[in-house]
């Protein structure tokens, strides 16, 4: 299955990430298909860029989106808010494994 995930870049405590359509099986920095944008969580306000029209044609193809680049993406209004995979809290995770 093809996805449309984060690639990390940047140094040490400087990580930067780029959006790429990527083999699930392939490693996380592994090898992709194509670039379609970036993400930069350091900038105040966080820098998103993307190139709106390969999203979209890669997404009628098929791919399917981390948890990640679907709230990115539905934020940017590219994808349904529905769609998109709510995570849990961390205090209602850490509760949940201790009652197990």
């Amino acid at each position: 299955m093809v996805r449309i995930r984060l690639r990390r870049t940047g140094t040490k405590k400087q990580a930067s990430y780029r959006f790429v359509v990527a083999d699930s099986a392939s490693p996380r920095d592994g090898r992709f298909l194509e670039i379609v944008g970036h993400y930069n969580p350091r900038h105040e306000p966080v820098e998103v860029i993307l190139n709106e029209e390969k999203v979209a044609v890669w997404l009628k193809r098929g791919a399917q989106p981390s948890g990640t680049v679907a709230r990115l993406l539905a934020d940017r209004g590219l994808l349904e808010r529905s769609k998109v995979p709510v995570r849990k809290a961390r205090a209602a995770k850490k509760a949940e494994s201790k009652a197990s």
